[in-house]
């Protein structure tokens, strides 16, 4: 049976799309028309019961969760993440987890603050805020990025690469966008330019501004 990736066009989605069209495997795209609130539904809660949008299902496996995706789909195949137990996936590992925990965190308030306010001048000040924090966050990597290196962990291209292009993607309405920065604006016009992330965004139907 074919894997299959639910998905809704430049959501969480898209990273583990642009990985699974890297690593050049077979699956199939299944659209949830989040428009109609379809990733609440009964036949998707069943898959995922946080519902929320991707969900990987891998025959009897199911996966939600966009870093655990990437995550396992790298290991599965051994491709586009460092070996275990090195120092190298260490470092793996601490960007991983800062993308996912801190910057896409971050991220889901900057969009849905209703989450955790009411009343739209609250809202209002926790999207400058977040805003703001996000913005922080990309100076830390244009600072990472300072070096020269052509990836987040280096020389190698990993899953932390389209990780980090769908994020900044993601900040292309705010003031300043990740791709403002001189070195993550370049870093992410190169990655756009992978005949693999073309696809997948070519596939989800993005449309410019793509960054």
């Amino acid at each position: 049976m074919t894997p299959k990736l639910f998905y809704f066009p430049g959501n969480a989605n898209l990273a583990p799309h642009m990985v699974l069209e890297e690593l050049g495997v077979p699956y199939e795209l299944v659209l949830v028309a989040r428009a109609q609130n379809a990733h609440k539904s009964a036949e998707y809660m069943k898959l995922n019961p946080m519902g929320r949008i991707p969900t990987y299902v891998d025959g009897d496996l199911v996966i939600s969760e966009t870093a655990a995706i990437c995550l396992h789909l790298a290991d599965k195949h051994h491709m586009l993440a460092p070996k275990l137990g090195t120092a190298e996936r260490g470092r793996f590992y601490s960007w991983l987890m800062y993308l996912t925990n801190t910057v896409q965190a971050e991220l889901i308030f900057y969009f849905y603050p209703e989450k955790i306010a009411q009343g739209d001048a609250a809202r209002a000040e926790i999207k400058a805020s977040e805003e703001a924090r996000v913005g922080g966050m990309f100076d830390t990597i244009e600072q990472e990025l300072a070096d020269g290196r052509p990836y987040l962990l280096g020389q190698t291209y990993t899953i932390l690469d389209p990780y980090l292009l769908m994020l900044g993607r993601w900040t292309r309405g705010m003031k300043r966008p990740a791709r403002t920065l001189p070195k993550v604006g370049a870093y992410m016009t190169r990655l756009l330019e992978r005949p693999a992330i073309r696809r997948a965004f070519e596939q989800e139907g993005l449309k410019a501004p793509l960054i």
